[in-house]
């Protein structure tokens, strides 16, 4: 599997804590493209943060299928995947958690319309945005700096998405 990076306390100017028995989450996240070209992107009010759909995934889940329930959920689209572009790590020392993460890139087939959001993301102020992908990478690159904590994450959570996310689109619009 094609690692595209790595992301660490150091690049939040953090020093890292040892990590012993780190919990390890997966994930599935990734682009998401209309007919128009328009991408999907989750902007969550409440934190000033703008993000790509994607989550974490069950227990013994595929990681396809994690994305494709993922989009579902956050997009209300059923997708269907054209290229799987690679994995990130980040080692998150403060949390003593390891995330992987399997990024690809997909097509809507179907806009039901309909979000099934959670209370999470619903009491964050999470709405679904569709934007070109330069204008995606803006958001996001611009938000980076306003984060807010939510009664969920704080702002160090936060900011490992938003750079993670960045770094994503960045790879996503040189290929």
């Amino acid at each position: 599997m094609n690692l595209l990076f790595k992301l660490t306390d150091k690049d939040f100017g953090i020093e890292p804590q040892e990590m012993n028995n780190f919990k390890l989450r997966m994930a599935a996240r990734g682009i998401v493209i209309r007919e128009d070209g328009k991408i999907a992107i989750q902007n969550k009010a409440n934190k000033n943060e703008f993000k790509l759909v994607g989550g974490g995934m069950e227990e013994n889940e595929d990681p396809i299928i994690a994305f494709k329930r993922e989009v579902l959920e956050e997009a209300g689209c059923e997708v269907e995947v054209i290229k799987q572009l690679g994995i990130t790590e980040e080692y998150k020392s403060l949390q003593n958690l390891k995330q992987i993460s399997h990024i690809f890139i997909a097509n809507v087939i179907n806009d039901t319309h309909k979000l099934d959001l959670t209370e999470k993301e619903k009491s964050e102020g999470a709405k679904l945005l569709w934007v070109n992908p330069k204008e995606a990478l803006q958001l996001i690159t611009d938000c980076y700096d306003k984060l807010l904590p939510s009664d969920y994450d704080d702002v160090y959570d936060t900011r490992f998405v938003v750079l993670r996310d960045r770094k994503i689109l960045e790879y996503y619009l040189q290929s």
